[in-house]
Order: C-alpha cells, then sequence, then structure tokens
C-alpha cells in the first residue's frame, strides 16, 4: 500500500511542477505589463502647428522669416531678375472695306496698330504708332508715342511722356496713361493727352480674347475717345467724341503669327457728329476687315 502511495505521488508531482510554472509565468506576464507606462495620445496641443502656406506673396518668409531669405531673393534677383528684354506686336495690321457710311464710304482703306517696348520688369521704354487711311487719298490720322512705363501692379504699368500727330496740323502732346491687364483678363490701355495748344483729350482702349479651341480666338475690341472742348481743326466735339466697337475672329498658325477676318462698327457722337455732317461725312460707318496679328 505504501509503494503504491509513493509511486502516485512520483507521477502527481511532474503535473503539479509544469502547472505552478505556468501559473507563475502567466502573472509574471501580466504583472510586467501592468507596470509598462501606457502610450501617450496623439494631443493637438501637444502637436506643433504648421504654419499658414496661403500667407505672403513669399512664402518662404512665413517659414523662415523675411530677414533670412533676403540674401537669397537678391541673389535670384541678380542672377535671374531685371533682364533686358525687346518686344514688337502688330496687334492691328489690317485692310478695310467699307460697307455703308463713314467718312469713307464704301471705300477701301488700311489701318495700323503697333507697339513695341525694350526694358527690364519695372522699367520699360515704350513706342506705339496707329493710324489709318484710304487708297488713293493717303493717310488721314497718324501718330506715333514714346513713353517711360513704370510697373505699379503686377499687371499694369503707368506711362508718361509724347504723343507727336503725323497728320491734323501736326500736334504735339504731353501723355500720361496706363496699360496692363484688367480682372477678367481684359487688355486696357487707357491715356490722357495734353496738346501744346491746350487741348485736352483722353482714349480708351479694351479688348478681350475668348479661346474657342487651341488655335482659333474671337476677340472683340472697343475704343472711346473724349474731348474736353470742342477742336473744329480736327472736327472733334466735347464730351464722348467717338466711339469703335468690332469683332475679330482670328488663327494661330503658330502663337507668334495669326491672320483674322473681323467687323468693326465707329460712330462719331455729340459735336463731333455736327461736324462730320458739316463736312459732308457719314458719321456712322461699318466695314469688314481681314488682316494680320504678329509679334516676336
Amino acid at each position: 500500500m505504501r509503494r503504491l502511495t509513493v509511486a502516485a505521488a512520483l507521477l502527481i508531482w511532474p503535473v503539479t511542477l509544469h502547472a505552478q510554472d505556468h501559473s507563475a509565468h502567466g502573472q509574471m506576464d501580466h504583472s510586467q505589463h501592468a507596470m509598462e507606462p501606457a502610450e501617450p495620445e496623439p494631443s493637438e496641443q501637444t502637436a506643433t502647428p504648421r504654419p499658414q502656406q496661403s500667407g505672403p506673396i513669399s512664402a518662404a518668409d512665413a517659414i523662415w522669416g523675411a530677414q533670412a531669405m533676403a540674401p537669397s531673393r537678391e541673389a535670384l534677383y541678380e542672377d535671374h531678375g531685371n533682364m533686358l528684354i525687346g518686344w514688337f506686336q502688330a496687334d492691328r495690321l489690317e485692310l478695310r472695306s467699307g460697307v455703308g457710311g463713314g467718312a469713307s464710304g464704301d471705300s477701301d482703306g488700311f489701318l495700323w496698330d503697333v507697339q513695341a517696348y525694350y526694358g527690364g520688369d519695372l522699367d520699360k521704354l515704350w513706342l506705339k504708332s496707329e493710324g489709318e487711311g484710304e487708297f488713293g487719298e493717303g493717310v488721314e490720322d497718324a501718330e506715333i508715342q514714346a513713353l517711360y512705363s513704370r510697373a505699379i501692379a503686377p499687371f499694369f504699368d503707368l506711362q508718361a511722356g509724347v504723343r507727336q500727330d503725323l497728320t491734323a496740323g501736326g500736334r504735339t502732346h504731353l501723355v500720361l496713361g496706363v496699360q496692363g491687364l484688367a480682372p477678367y483678363e481684359f487688355e486696357l490701355d487707357a491715356a490722357l493727352f495734353v496738346s501744346t495748344k491746350g487741348d485736352v483729350t483722353a482714349r480708351i482702349e479694351a479688348e478681350l480674347d475668348q479661346r474657342l479651341t487651341q488655335r482659333l480666338i474671337l476677340q472683340p475690341r472697343a475704343e472711346l475717345e473724349l474731348s474736353a472742348q470742342d477742336i473744329r481743326a480736327v472736327g472733334t466735339g466735347r464730351g464722348i467724341s467717338s466711339a469703335e466697337a468690332g469683332v475679330r475672329l482670328r488663327y494661330e498658325i503658330i502663337p507668334e503669327f495669326a491672320p483674322y477676318l473681323g467687323v468693326e462698327y465707329e460712330t462719331k457722337l455729340g459735336r463731333s457728329r455736327d461736324f462730320a455732317r458739316i463736312a459732308g461725312e457719314d458719321p456712322d460707318g461699318l466695314a469688314l476687315v481681314a488682316g494680320v496679328r504678329f509679334w516676336f
């Protein structure tokens, strides 16, 4: 009997030891996990705030500071900024066929409107010339302008200089104007003229390019001329003296060269209308136009 009891004890003893080992291991693991500190949850208060990227025009200033970026900005300007550039554009170089009214009646004529500049980002010298005439009768109106231009906004220049009329008595004018890209991508050119005889006039031109396809562009255009007084020598009356409105459809063979077709209506208003009738001219005119626009 004693032998059976000893044998049973020997059989049960390894099982008991294994159970104790497993229990101790489980208790130790749980205690170790209990002692380990919990990982902190990410908090919005402890997170480093990101700098706003929609701040100043120079976004790097918001991160590094304007003083730290100044040397880099000066080096970039020295290497790439204020380069002298020359540019020429014939905005309108066209033949015109009158289809009713106007000073030219039903006769055919021509028109040019060209401009060029040379200079840097801020300061430029502008040259502008425009005029028109009839075949067989020569040039009726022509002028040339020499202007100093200073950038006053990212898309606008302030211009000042001299305008010389090549017809109508050859008057000389002082010029003060603005030129640039207005909201909604209107190209605007407005100028005030003061002649050496004290006549004050103004001109406002606006045009808009509407891209129909990658190469086909529709361009509405309008022009107003104003005068502070009657100028009988050139048939101009005070107030809004004349207005033009037209539309041209051009095809860009390449961006630098684009022929076009269009139609333009012009009318004289107010006292200018009376002066035109006294001179035997029709104050209203409609013309079909064909021309080319190019730049280089």
